[in-house]
Order: structure tokens, then sequence, then C-alpha cells
């Protein structure tokens, strides 16, 4: 097989150099959307599209360079990989992560959306241009709920039984997202940290990406194995410690928060918007498998999240278990078509 490619320990380098990028370009947003009076709810949405930086930014320079099996790989690999670590980890260490009925169901209906459409769109059903503009539709005006005054909601065209509950279930998310945050006062320079913290995230990406491929390469790995599997793990390790600690502060809100409004961005952001610049196809031969796990781990961890008013240690481990289940038919498809 030859001496180890330069690939491996570049990978290693830019793994470890934006995973602690990241760390610092999510505590500069936070300062800064508390700066700027950003409501708990929607610092936690910016907070989380921050913390996907590297995943978002490694699945466009896939799709730049034509590679949408990587792509849409990272995305969805990414994506389960949040369900399993963000929120089966995170109640495993914990022992239980209690959650209000009105927030799993807020955020919930919206992370089932946007899963559904991936799916759709992993099938061939819709192209990524239109499973983009049905995402759109339904995450930004989620993301616009979350940032209006309370008087606000209340003005919506909605029957009054409706407007009190999303006010209700706002609320109730708003409350444990602001009692998570951490933050420190604002000061000048927090604003050019985070542009250079954003910059090497940026680079850190693209350089695991391309060492990424390479080795996969080198080692006749499959492009689908490199981005569901490789790829989505270490570029999701900064969400994972960012929910672990917030667990084990007894914030399950902000745990979902950032697990759902993650995936939610990723799909959107990292994979439909630079598909359907890029005019790359939003299906793959695999892209399925990757897609339907996504959608059925999303579903069966929001219901038992509804149903128990949380998630305990066995809900916690029948979401890792099917993590491992997810990871063991990416290889076995990979084996069965290994030319896929």
């Amino acid at each position: 097989m030859g001496p180890v490619p330069v690939g491996l320990p570049v990978f290693i380098v830019a793994a470890l150099v934006g995973l602690a990028a990241s760390w610092v370009l999510v505590s500069r947003i936070e300062r800064l959307g508390t700066r700027f009076g950003m409501s708990g709810a929607l610092l936690g949405v910016v907070a989380a599209l921050a913390a996907d930086s590297p995943e978002i930014t490694a699945a466009v320079t896939a799709f730049g360079n034509r590679q949408g099996t990587v792509g849409a790989g990272v995305v969805l690999g990414s994506n389960v990989f949040n369900l399993a670590a963000l929120l089966g980890l995170s109640a495993l260490i914990t022992g239980r992560i209690h959650l209000h009925r009105r927030v799993v169901l807020l955020s919930g209906t919206v992370a089932v959306w946007v899963a559904a459409m991936s799916a759709l769109t992993a099938v061939g059903t819709l192209s990524a241009p239109a499973g983009l503009a049905l995402v759109i539709a339904v995450l930004v005006p989620y993301v616009v709920v979350l940032g209006v005054r309370r008087s606000r909601i209340r003005r919506l065209p909605l029957p009054s039984t409706w407007v009190s509950w999303l006010v209700r279930a706002v609320t109730e998310e708003e409350v444990e997202l602001a009692e998570a945050e951490t933050h420190r006062a604002f000061r000048g320079r927090d604003l050019w940290t985070a542009g250079i913290a954003l910059l090497v995230v940026v680079v850190a990406s693209v350089t695991m990406e391309r060492s990424v491929s390479e080795l996969g390469r080198h080692y006749a790995v499959s492009d689908l194995v490199v981005g569901a599997l490789l790829l989505a793990g270490v570029t999701s390790l900064p969400n994972v410690v960012s929910a672990v600690y917030l667990a084990l502060r007894g914030r399950g809100a902000a745990v979902l928060s950032t697990a759902l409004n993650s995936n939610a961005l990723n799909v959107g952001i990292g994979w439909l918007l630079p598909a359907t610049v890029a005019g790359v196809a939003g299906g793959s031969r695999h892209g399925p498998l990757v897609a339907f796990f996504y959608l059925g781990l999303t579903v069966g961890a929001l219901a038992m999240a509804y149903y128990r008013r949380g998630l305990g240690r066995w809900a916690a481990l029948l979401i890792l278990v099917t993590y491992v289940a997810f990871a063991g038919a990416v290889l076995a498809s990979v084996r069965l078509s290994p030319t896929g």
C-alpha cells in the first residue's frame, strides 16, 4: 500500500485547529448576539450556525469540486451523528434530558419537515432547488418567530388558541436557552476575533475535505464513507462539546435546539443551496440510505422526547444503537457496491 500519505497528518492538524477555532467563533458570536440584543432563541440559531461552519464549509468545498456524494454525505451524515451524539450521548452522560412538550413540538415540527424534504431530495423526487425552496418556506418563518417580540407574535393572523400556544412554546424555549448562555461582557476585539476564527474554520474545513478525499483515494475508500462517516463525525465535534456542556447544566431545550437547528441549517446552507448553485443533483446512489436514517432517527428521537417529556438513558442507548446500525449499513452498502 506504500507509505502513509501526507493527507493523514494534515487532516489531523486541520481537524484540531478547526475544532479550536470553532469554539472561539461560537463564544464570540454569543457575545456579539448579546451586544446587539438578539433573543435567546434566535441567538441559539446563530450559535448553531457558527458551530456548523466546519461541516458546511467542507460540504460546500465538496460540491465546488463536483463531489456531490461527499457533499451530501457530510451534511446528512453529520445530521445523523448530531442526533446520536448531541441527544443520545448527552442523555447517556447526564442520565436524563428534561424537555417541555411544547418545545419538542415547536422545534420538532420544523426538524421533521426538513428531514422529510431531505429524503425526498435524496431519492430524486424533488430537485435540489425545489427541496431548498420547501425548506426555506418553513425555516425562515421559524427563525422570524424566534426573533420577534412576543407582542408581535400575538398580532399574527392566526386563531387565538394557536397564537397563545406559540407564545408559550417560544417563551419556554427562550427561558431555557437564556439560562444556558454563559456570556461575558462584549469587548471591541470580539468582532475581529470572530472574523479571524471564521477564516481559520473555513481554511481548516477546506483542508480537511481535500485531505480526507486524498486519503479516500489512497486507501480506495468510498466517497460515501468519506463524507457520511469520517468528515461528518469530525466536523460535528464542536456541536458535541457544546451540547454535553449544556446537558450537564440541565438545559434540555438548549441541547435540543442545538441539535435540531444545526441539522436544519446543515441541510439548507450546507447541501441544498450549494447543490443548487453548482448544478449538482440532490440525489445519489446511496443518498436515500443516509437520508432515511436521518429522517427515521429524527422522528424516533422526537417521539420519545415528547412521550417521556425528555430523553433518559434507555432512549439514549436506543439512539446510539441506531447510529451504530447506520454506520454498519453505510459500510455494508459500500461492500455490496464498491464502485458506488
